[in-house]
């Protein structure tokens, strides 16, 4: 028979910053790859990464990724001094990281991780532009989902 497609969206995500899209208003969104060391990559397929409070800082014409967590592998980095906090170098291009830069310099503007994810063989990251959310948005966006959950129960209830 045919080949079932290996890669799909959902199941292609290493990690997710769920915090982002509660606390941010997302304007604009970039792919970017990451430059790894071999125990880091190794670690990601073991699903060790968290995004929460990591930032993306642009300094020299280079885009940084600060505060990811990469939890080392006990059996792949016995002989490798492994930084979990390191900070790893996004790949951009120079457009890219010019509009990142000269956005992030606006007030209230800022740039942060929305999620690792396999393409292909490589690890990418999505990048997204934001602004800040004042409370009564939060509070919005929360009843929102509290909306969305209820009507999907009445819905599958009423079947």
């Amino acid at each position: 028979m045919g080949k079932k497609k290996a890669d799909k969206a959902g199941s292609s995500a290493i990690a997710l910053n769920k915090k982002a899209r509660f606390e941010y208003h997302i304007e604009e969104t970039f792919e970017a790859g990451l430059a790894l060391a071999g125990w880091e990559v190794k670690s990601l397929r073991a699903g060790k990464a968290q995004l929460t409070d990591t930032y993306i800082l642009v300094k020299n014409g280079e885009a940084w990724l600060l505060g990811s967590h990469f939890m080392p592998l006990n059996t792949t980095s016995t002989h490798v001094l492994a930084d979990p906090t390191r900070t790893r170098k996004l790949l951009l291009h120079r457009k890219e990281i010019a509009k990142i830069f000269s956005r992030t310099q606006d007030k209230g503007h800022t740039c942060v991780p929305l999620k690792l994810y396999w393409k292909k063989n490589l690890v990418k990251c999505e990048l997204a532009l934001v602004t800040g959310k004042k409370q009564h948005d939060k509070r919005a966006t929360e009843k929102e989902r509290d909306w969305n959950r209820q009507k999907a129960r009445i819905m599958r209830d009423s079947r």
